[in-house]
């Protein structure tokens, strides 16, 4: 096929075009501006656009298809040539379904846990020399590709986001891939700017779970209340597995989940990541492999990359990096480094980079998030905020939200790394929760402080 990508520079969207031009497909695309890791990989295969920007001139009559990502705009020149000429534009979703459409299309989905969930499958498949396709939705440890298509792999795995497929077509993504098996690992209010209402995000859900093919596997994690209820209250004819977490303790810094087969240390930690397993472990047996192979293969997962990743670890201490920034993942996270280490003062560090979390009315989601730390701060960025065009947000507003009272707001950088420098960390565990990168806090600088 010969194909055009609109905006190629999106991390999903090269990843596709690569594996696209791979299987020797001609791949062409523009962008307005590539960063790295996009730019490197685009460059190694000869893709990258020898000059950034939109030329309508390089979408052609000849194209099979267009493939258009988030970043096009609806009045993007490229989008607007290739409609006038009648081309076919794919979403990049769409465009997944229809490389799969033929495969047992296996989609993750969740308002959190569905990365470390994918990643736990994907883990599973390889260690037991079991080949499938997949798309991720982040970079997995010891996975090169974040996308792997071939034609004779039976399963597409998919990590499903409710985020909007284009600028012309706003359904959420995990909409358009109609699974044969799905899972669901809970719905916590995400995404403020494009779900005003909770309502309105769970309703997204439910079309999902509508979505699924007749006859097809719809895992979901019961503990989830809402979840539950649209799970059990479908009319689309699908079979239903429920899972919930499994029994474990911690043992001298050491997860051990508790097995009919006996107690099996993990590398991996936290309720969390506990209930994450149990869905995975559902999926998988979906998959072919069984209850004892699974668990054999878990023992050796070490995590998703940027979930709850540990960076350093010293005499005096521990730093955690953890890509939490929602208000469900940030409690989640907090209480499973307490658990973990419950001898150790637990440093907790959020930054307020996205959307919903900047937002006055959305940060009330974050009360007694921060609980379970011994000592707590949060750090935003007025900059960030004026760039998104929103309403200005106090110190004193986010000390409310988050119910905590010796919770310290800092909006500075240097005032962030002067904080960590006065704070006595013997014997601490520092967790560092964000999307973004605290204004290019210093982490070097950091890890001299244990």
């Amino acid at each position: 096929m010969k194909l055009h990508f609109i905006a190629i520079g999106g991390s999903a969207m090269h990843s596709l075009a690569v594996a696209l031009h791979k299987k020797g497909n001609k791949i062409t695309g523009s962008d307005d501006a590539i960063y790295e890791p996009s730019k490197s990989a685009l460059e190694k295969v000869g893709l990258l656009p020898v000059k950034f920007g939109w030329f309508p001139e390089r979408v052609t009559q000849d194209l099979d298809a267009v493939v258009l990502g988030m970043h096009a705009k609806k009045d993007n020149p490229e989008l607007k040539k290739a409609e006038e000429l009648g081309l076919k534009i794919y979403s990049y979703p769409e465009f997944l379904f229809e490389l799969s459409k033929e495969k047992t299309r296996v989609v993750i989905g969740g308002s959190h846990g569905k990365t470390t969930i994918t990643a736990m499958i994907l883990h599973v498949m390889h260690y037991h020399g079991k080949e499938i396709d997949y798309m991720l939705g982040a970079p997995v440890r010891r996975i090169e590709n974040t996308i792997k298509l071939t034609d004779e792999n039976d399963f597409m795995l998919i990590e499903g986001d409710e985020y909007p497929a284009s600028a012309i077509d706003l359904r959420p993504k995990f909409h358009l891939y109609q699974p044969n098996i799905a899972l669901l690992s809970g719905i916590a209010w995400d995404h403020i700017n494009v779900f005003p209402t909770f309502e309105n995000y769970v309703e997204q859900f439910q079309v999902f779970i509508s979505s699924i093919v007749k006859g097809g596997i719809l895992v979901y994690n019961e503990e989830d209340e809402t979840l539950k209820d649209l799970a059990e209250n479908t009319e689309n004819q699908i079979r239903k597995h429920p899972y919930f977490t499994p029994e474990y303790h911690v043992e001298d810094g050491e997860t051990i989940l508790e097995t009919s087969e006996g107690d099996m240390p993990l590398e991996i930690f936290g309720k969390h990541n506990m209930n994450n397993l149990a869905g995975a472990k559902w999926i998988c047996q979906h998959m072919g492999i069984d209850e004892d192979d699974f668990y054999e293969a878990m023992m050796e997962f070490e995590g998703a990359s940027r979930r709850l990743e540990m960076i350093f670890k010293g005499d005096n201490g521990i730093i955690f990096k953890d890509f939490a920034h929602s208000p469900s993942k940030v409690k989640a996270s907090t209480q499973a480094v307490k658990e973990q280490y419950p001898d150790k003062k637990l440093v907790a560090c959020l930054e307020l980079h996205t959307f919903s979390s900047l937002n006055s009315e959305f940060i009330e989601q974050y009360k007694d998030t921060l609980v379970k730390a011994d000592e707590a701060i949060v750090f935003y960025s007025p900059e960030a905020i004026a760039q998104k065009q929103m309403q200005a947000i106090s110190a004193e507003e986010i000390k409310t939200a988050f119910n905590k009272i010796d919770l310290e707001v800092v909006s500075e950088t240097s005032a962030l790394q002067a904080i960590l420098k006065s704070k006595d960390l013997n014997n601490s565990v520092l967790l560092l929760m964000t999307s973004g990168t605290f204004g290019n806090l210093d982490l070097e600088e950091v890890k001299v402080l244990f």
